[in-house]
């Protein structure tokens, strides 16, 4: 079913390669074919646009017809670094070549490697390595679960999210998430769970008991509009948790590994959670979730406790250590909170003279856009069209998360298709 007769060729400009596809091999399928296999053969879980990308290099993505696209979504977070970092792939492809998988029943140098680095840039965390961002929620909730059981008694059991919150899709991250949405038909839910307002510490005081053993929070809540968590809020919440023996367990799955302007958002803050989690980002483009834990708490987890097949396989963790290294040597944290204040800057100048924009908001590179129209998807659609990509939160809301290698003049360039699709 693929396309016959077709090939790849990149042609150098100055300053970008272009992507043609070109009539003489099998590797590139037309558009409609992908969507008819996709529709016969996989789950119907996904709203897909009607585009499939077939090549990405730094902040810039290619379709099956050869038109270039400015991403400023990487993969939702997943490609901080940009498409195909060559740090990255020189990591995958050596460490492809000697060896990808054995499992965690014995010792991993490039999972011991890599814990090394995140212990170093993390300030003494331990790490328990899965594939995705629900995983190591999931891992965090058991940690604190176990932890609580030990320190607090049996029937210490309940953990606190913020509403308007989202952790993932599994059932535990379903049911700690604070929108009814992602719960709808799956339930029985698990017990254990309460939802308390964002950015309310009074509420949150209000709402721990006896039986409360933790906190779970995202800093900036990504998927329900990039809201960002008050200094005070966030310190009024580290105060009671130590007050009240509670754990604070930090969701930087989307906000951490650079994107908000420090390595990990919590340091921004001057708050040492827990307990953390990360994924996204974190491997470049490959699946990683990470579960990370101070110690004393760290060591709760004992053989047999938690598990992964997948968990930190060889090849993902020389993937995430070239990550890892490359956003430390370039000091991309930095270099994102520039690009951040360079792009909210360049978005408040618009909004001044485009009324449809109520708001700019964000941290660093994780920066929402909202209207004052229902106009929100129209908006995303028109923007890819023109070959700018984002994403569209309800109807209001536009965000975006661009890789923190980008240009200014790849902001310039996006600001402007974007006046255009709102003009339109």
């Amino acid at each position: 079913m693929l396309r016959p007769g077709v090939t790849t060729i990149i042609r150098r400009t100055p300053d970008f390669r272009v992507f043609t596809p070109v009539e003489e091999d099998q590797r590139v399928p037309r558009l409609q074919e992908v969507v008819d296999l996709d529709r016969s053969h996989v789950m119907q879980t996904y709203g897909r646009l009607p585009v499939c990308f077939v090549r990405g290099e730094g902040a810039r993505l290619w379709d099956t017809e050869g038109k270039e696209y400015l991403d400023f979504l990487s993969g939702l977070g997943v490609c901080g670094l940009g498409h195909c970092h060559p740090r990255v792939v020189a990591a995958v492809r050596e460490q492809a070549g000697t060896l990808i998988h054995t499992s965690n029943l014995y010792h991993n140098a490039s999972q011991a490697r890599l814990g090394a680095l995140l212990g170093e840039v993390s300030g003494g965390y331990k790490a328990f390595f899965g594939n995705s961002g629900a995983e190591a929620n999931e891992g965090a909730i058991k940690l604190g679960r176990k932890w609580a059981k030990l320190n607090r008694g049996p029937d210490c059991t309940e953990l606190l999210t913020a509403l308007n919150s989202f952790h993932g899709r599994t059932l535990a991250t379903i049911t700690a998430t604070g929108q009814e949405k992602v719960k709808r038909n799956f339930d029985p839910l698990l017990p254990g769970f309460r939802h308390v307002p964002f950015n309310d510490l009074d509420a949150v005081a209000a709402a721990i008991t006896d039986r409360t053993f933790g906190i779970l929070l995202e800093l900036v809540q990504g998927e329900s509009g990039v809201y960002v968590a008050d200094p005070d809020y966030v310190e009024g919440l580290r105060a009671l948790c130590d007050e009240r023996k509670l754990l604070l367990i930090l969701d930087e799955v989307q906000c951490g590994l650079g994107r908000t302007g420090a390595f990990f958002t919590w340091q921004r803050y001057g708050v040492r959670p827990d307990i953390f989690t990360l994924a996204k980002a974190v491997a470049g483009g490959l699946p990683m979730g990470v579960v990370m834990a101070r110690p004393g708490i760290a060591e709760t987890f004992e053989p047999g406790d938690h598990a992964s097949t997948f968990g930190g396989t060889h090849l993902v963790c020389e993937a995430a250590r070239a990550a890892l290294e490359t956003i430390r040597d370039e000091r991309l944290p930095e270099r994102a909170e520039e690009m951040g204040r360079t792009f909210t800057g360049r978005l408040r100048a618009l909004q001044e003279r485009q009324p449809k924009i109520k708001e700019v908001r964000g941290l660093g590179l994780m920066i929402a856009v909202e209207l004052r129209t229902d106009d929100a998807r129209a908006v995303m659609l028109r923007c890819l069209e023109t070959g700018l990509v984002l994403n569209a939160i309800g109807d209001r809301i536009l965000r975006f998360l661009p890789p923190l290698i980008v240009t200014r003049g790849e902001i310039d360039r996006a600001v402007g298709i974007l006046e255009a699709a709102l003009a339109g």
